[in-house]
């Protein structure tokens, strides 16, 4: 959920050129139905699945838990794969730019505010998450014609936090493991916020350059349109001598 990663598109048989990379033929005719996307599709699908298994039988069946814990763990697992497809090959559609973050977002919504629901989880540290997740996305929307905020390493472990300390409360856990699952999830917090609020001075600190490159690129044209006003102005005056 780092980033704003992007699944592939894939190529429409052409074989890969030396260093395991499709040739940009391939990246021309990629089609929809490759295995990036296809990874971003099952994402998606295991979501209402996830929750079916989570709040099965009322929610409290360790058995059921397991199956939606493992459900959970495919889903963060192709969020890996889906992005290293991506990046690898070269391969991006419209698709992707707008299904991958989706279904990120989408996987850990549901179990965040599904865990509230059963009354495993406070209300407040769904709110936490899912305000910080939504907002950096909408951020990125605001500044992405000046520049892309990068992922950042604090971002990715944030990530490897929220996945490790959801999955520990989607099963059901006593004793020291429920005490240690507390802890991670303590530490996911922190890392929500304090990576958001960096994200957030990123966000402010790159919109204000590309504004001021913006006006000076306007100055410029502005300049260069005067002085050619100008040359023409006086050839026109030598042409009337």
């Amino acid at each position: 959920m780092t980033g704003v990663p992007a699944s592939a598109a894939g190529g429409s048989g052409a074989k890969p050129v030396r260093g395991g990379k499709l040739g940009t033929a391939a990246v021309n005719q990629a089609s929809l139905w490759n295995i990036a996307n296809l990874l971003t599709m099952l994402r998606l699908v295991l979501v209402p699945g996830f929750v079916l298994l989570l709040l099965h039988n009322g929610g409290y069946d360790p058995a059921w838990r397991s199956f939606a814990w493992a459900a959970f763990a495919v889903a963060m697992i192709t969020d890996l794969f889906d992005g290293h497809l991506a990046r690898t090959y070269n391969l991006v559609t419209d698709f992707g730019k707008i299904a991958d973050p989706i279904a990120d977002k989408a996987i850990m919504g549901a179990a965040l505010v599904c865990l509230s629901y059963l009354g495993d989880l406070p209300w407040w540290v769904t709110g936490v998450i899912l305000f910080r997740e939504i907002g950096i996305t909408l951020m990125r929307f605001w500044v992405i014609r000046h520049a892309v905020i990068p992922a950042s390493r604090g971002g990715k472990m944030k990530t490897l936090a929220q996945g490790t300390a959801v999955g520990m409360y989607v099963l059901a856990l006593t004793g020291p493991l429920a005490t240690l699952r507390f802890w991670v999830m303590a530490v996911a917090v922190v890392l929500t916020v304090v990576t958001g609020l960096d994200y957030v001075r990123q966000a402010v600190v790159l919109r204000r350059k590309g504004l001021a490159a913006e006006r000076a690129a306007a100055g410029s044209a502005g300049s260069a349109g005067s002085a050619q006003g100008a040359s023409e102005s006086r050839d026109s005056a030598e042409a009337e001598r």
